[in-house]
């Protein structure tokens, strides 16, 4: 219990500070905003570089197990908003995101470091190196056909692949990856700098989700963002969890694997529902009324898989 605590009780703690802080004004908006620049562009692609370039353990099959599970939960989702909803398809697709799209910039890192070190984060370097380039484009493709832009569909996607592959988390990851396999040297300067920073980003990331949680409002599409969050933060952990079970991952890239699928709904998956205008009001439901659930649901899951002492 107390080790439980130890983990957990940090991640809310901040959540709830940057909260409390964004509602009393006691920072600005472009103050959230500068400090959520330095710890995605900078604090978090250092950490994730940092332990991409360190000796680790491969990920295995954890990637194509976790997807698996992941885009069957995205296609159930759609279906059960086109049925149950009567959503059109860019709705839907936002709705599939939603139920899919977990925090792993804000939570993820910081819970799966301070359950289960540097060997567990390597595990999630091969989860986020997908996660972005994956969900994103899928429900950007539904959202364009769904308002008839087949036309500009290819060079749309291209731009949204070059933003994803130039965003600074998923460099850090894919450069870690290229200097570790090439066997580049990294100096012990460069080393102890990026510690530095990389253990400044994440407790900046989690004070920033608190400050942006005071932005969304779960009281109008709290039947929707329930069921959103029914499907992310119980049916997909458990279906992801059968998988890996089933191709018989190792006890740690299984509890790396369901405690990333039981991550509450991401940012992002509301920055597109409002750039397509479908469902963003529902999109702020499902982040607020998700990462308030999952502050049990995560931590019966760390019972589960208990962080390393």
């Amino acid at each position: 219990m107390i080790v439980l605590l130890n983990v957990m009780g940090p991640i809310f703690a901040l959540i709830g500070i940057g909260y409390l802080f964004a509602r009393r004004r006691w920072v600005s908006d472009e103050g959230l905003k500068a400090l959520s620049g330095f710890a995605f562009g900078l604090g978090i692609p250092a950490l994730l570089f940092n332990n991409a370039t360190t000796p680790h353990p491969s990920g295995g099959p954890i990637a194509p197990a976790f997807f698996a599970g992941c885009l069957t939960i995205y296609f159930l989702a759609v279906v059960l908003s086109c049925w149950l909803l009567k959503a059109r398809l860019a709705e839907s697709g936002v709705f599939a995101l939603n139920a899919t799209f977990g925090n792993i910039g804000m939570i993820g890192v910081p819970l799966i470091t301070a359950a289960y070190g540097s060997a567990g984060l390597s595990q999630l370097l091969s989860i986020m190196a997908l996660h972005s380039l994956i969900l994103l484009p899928l429900t950007m493709l539904l959202s364009e056909l769904s308002m008839g832009s087949r036309r500009n569909l290819l060079p749309l996607m291209k731009n949204m692949v070059v933003a994803l592959v130039c965003n600074p988390i998923v460099m850090a990851v894919f450069a870690g990856a290229i200097v570790y396999y090439v066997g580049l040297p990294v100096p012990t300067m460069v080393r102890r700098l990026l510690d530095m920073l990389g253990h400044a980003g994440p407790p900046v990331a989690l004070f920033c989700l608190g400050g942006t949680l005071l932005g969304f409002d779960a009281r109008r599409e709290w039947p929707g963002a329930l069921l959103c969050a029914a499907l992310k933060l119980a049916l997909m952990p458990a279906l992801i969890w059968a998988l890996c079970a089933w191709v018989g991952l190792p006890p740690l890239a299984l509890a790396v694997a369901v405690m990333t699928a039981a991550l509450p709904t991401g940012a992002n998956a509301f920055f597109l529902a409002r750039r397509y205008s479908a469902g963003t009001e529902r999109a702020g439901a499902t982040i607020l009324l998700s990462t308030i659930i999952a502050m049990g649901s995560l931590a019966a899951l760390l019972v589960v898989f208990p962080p390393v002492e």
